[in-house]
């Protein structure tokens, strides 16, 4: 099955925690406090893999998560770094950020591509000795890993797109030219997903051809098969534009040709400014009347025209000639530069939410997380750290103002304690 498109959810690992121990060996005294880091948590990479040609594997598994790093320990021992997750995707796949919808990578331009970063291990208690404070019975808690929701385009790398309508002989020219052999038969929507092909031009000279599923009026709206499919030409250099010239399926060619231009621009100015190339096919069934018809409305818009007729074979070498010739003078294929800023992960600057529920203050959220996380409460002089950044950040200054008294009850983030003024 070809899936092109596929939403997951990554997590990185989580930091480990700081260690509080003392050195304790014979003959040493007070030998001072040596609880080591914490590791950091693992990264979730997108490695790009040239041997998938789908996002199949993302269809049932959505949620991928990165090892956490270890804790500290004593004698200053750093925790191990947390594992980090290895995803592979297809050449070609764009990654955007779900709830932007910005672009975060493009894994045509680059192999590797963090999606997460792991969160920081904390520190031991060593680093917080000081003259005055000897013996610190604390540490830094870890933070936590990066979390969010991403979205997995896969956009083709193809020099060239066959656009048109269904069954106008998309698939038998990409049979033709290439070495590709697609799904072919007298009915519409026989393509139900992107071929590619590789046309040889001339000695040294080649292309990559893409086949798109037919596009239908409305197709920029989702209507028909095109819509799903049209990203896989965003790509591409030059469009060829396959028309049926003997109007076999009782359509106007020339209504046609600009139904599906009228679609492409809407669904996107870059593609209705793309270079285009007109194969009028079905040559051999085709009065020639419809064809100087055609011609005449294709050559009067600035672009070239090509009667082919590709069951038959004839006019396809010209063809594939002229699009060497216009790929030479084109740019290379597009890549989709990155737009997505990473977001502050510090709740520093957050305030905390204060709620009063049952007879008890709630006070949640923001900063005091952090806060109550590098906290130990079995410490005297930790809970002293404590109590004076509520009181230095307004904590207790707002729940007075909301009308705290003194004996209430208020819960930090869990942490429960009488209100003292």
């Amino acid at each position: 099955m070809f899936v092109d498109k596929a939403t997951i959810e990554v997590k990185a690992g989580k930091g480990g925690n700081g260690a509080v121990a003392f050195h304790r060996e014979k003959y040493v005294a007070s030998g001072g406090p040596d609880g080591g880091d914490g590791g950091d948590g693992g990264d979730v990479i997108l490695v790009r893999d040239n041997n998938m040609s789908t996002l199949m594997d993302f269809r049932y598994k959505r949620k991928y998560a990165a090892g956490n790093g270890v804790d500290g320990a004593g004698k200053r021992c750093s925790g191990k770094r947390g594992e980090d997750l290895i995803i592979k995707v297809p050449v070609g796949t764009v990654v955007r950020d779900s709830a932007t919808g910005a672009v975060m990578a493009d894994m045509s331009a680059t192999e590797r591509f963090i999606a997460a970063k792991g969160g920081s291990g904390g520190w031991g208690n060593s680093h917080f000795a000081t003259p005055t404070r000897q013996a610190p019975r604390f540490a830094k808690a870890g933070l936590p890993g990066a979390e969010r929701e991403i979205i997995l385009e896969l956009k083709l790398l193809a020099d060239v797109g066959l656009v048109g309508f269904p069954n106008v002989g998309k698939s038998t020219l990409l049979s033709v030219v290439s070495r590709a052999r697609p799904k072919i038969a007298n009915y519409h929507f026989t393509t139900l997903f992107p071929n590619l092909g590789v046309v040889y031009a001339g000695e040294g000279l080649s292309f990559v051809m893409a086949d798109i599923p037919g596009i239908i009026e409305g197709a920029s709206q989702g209507a028909g098969l095109g819509h799903d499919f049209l990203r896989h030409i965003d790509r591409c250099r030059l469009m060829v534009h396959v028309v049926d010239v003997s109007e076999s399926e009782g359509r106007d060619c020339v209504e046609d040709l600009e139904t599906i231009n009228r679609e492409l621009a809407e669904y996107s100015e870059a593609l209705a400014s793309r270079p285009m190339i007109v194969a009028a096919n079905k040559c051999d069934l085709a009065t020639p009347e419809q064809i100087a018809r055609l011609r005449e409305r294709v050559e009067a818009a600035g672009m070239d025209c090509f009667p082919i007729s590709a069951a038959a074979h004839t006019g396809t070498e010209e063809l594939v000639k002229s699009i060497a010739y216009r790929l030479a003078s084109l740019p290379p294929i597009v890549t989709f530069e990155p737009e997505f800023v990473e977001p502050e992960a510090d709740l520093a600057d957050t305030e905390p939410e204060i709620n009063l529920e049952s007879g008890v203050w709630y006070v949640d959220g923001g900063w005091v997380e952090r806060l109550v996380e590098n906290v130990n409460f079995g410490d005297y002089e930790s809970r002293m750290y404590f109590d004076r950044i509520l009181r230095e950040r307004g904590v207790f200054e707002r729940l007075e103002e909301l009308g705290v008294n003194e004996g209430d009850t208020v819960s930090v983030c869990g942490i429960e304690f009488e209100y003292r003024k």
